[in-house]
């Protein structure tokens, strides 16, 4: 994986971080009722519930490519066509939604609060898994060594990681979450347009294969 591959992957992860949904409800509730140290607990076992789903998704397409012939075309294909539905679909959601979204919008999650509800809130998202293997189709390859599958994985979970962890630090002030809701929309849209551009962009790259 070159510079410029490794950027993409890292922008895509931090604006699907900063996204508004149910992670983010988990993060600034624990944070609120239980202190700062209990949301960045949180934060860190979502990064580590999101790594937990990179290492299944990078050695399913690793044993796969290895083993069924052309899997590695498929794969970018089927990968590429559904980061293009999840990305029309975030910019169809934030052009209908308005402005913001505001409190209301975000879901509310119940559960144990800390390390294992942020842990369990990305464990049990089955999207995340279905989202990584879209995505990682598009990054991971056949021939991958083990020190390049490491660098995915520390990068989807760390920059996961990270963003939660700053979110807690700064939820006391406000600021943070009032900005993340009046900036939905225009995260959504920029998210929806990156996705369909790197699709596009490996769609291009494999259609000179079957001609």
């Amino acid at each position: 994986m070159n510079l410029t591959q490794w950027s993409q992957l890292a922008l895509i992860c931090i604006m699907g971080a900063m996204s508004p949904g149910p992670s983010l409800a988990v993060v600034l509730r624990n944070t609120v009722s239980g202190g700062r140290t209990q949301g960045i607990f949180t934060g860190i076992g979502h990064g580590l519930g999101i790594t937990f789903y990179s290492v299944l998704a990078i050695a399913g397409l690793v044993t796969l490519f290895k083993t069924i012939p052309h899997f590695f075309l498929i794969a970018q294909i089927v990968g590429s066509i559904f980061l293009i539905w999840l990305g029309a679909n975030m910019i169809i959601s934030a052009i209908s939604i308005g402005e913001s979204k505001n409190e209301e919008t975000i879901p509310r999650v119940s559960g144990r609060r800390g390390f294992f509800e942020g842990f369990l809130i990305a464990f049990l998202n089955p999207k995340i898994a279905a989202w990584l293997l879209a995505l990682f189709s598009q990054f991971v390859q056949p021939e991958a060594a083990f020190p390049e599958q490491l660098l995915l994985v520390s990068t989807v979970g760390g920059i996961d990681a990270t963003w939660y962890c700053l979110v807690a630090i700064l939820a006391s002030s406000g600021g943070l979450v009032k900005g993340l809701r009046r900036s939905a929309k225009r995260i959504d849209l920029v998210m929806g347009v990156l996705l369909i551009l790197l699709a596009a962009g490996m769609l291009w790259r494999v259609i000179p294969f079957f001609s």
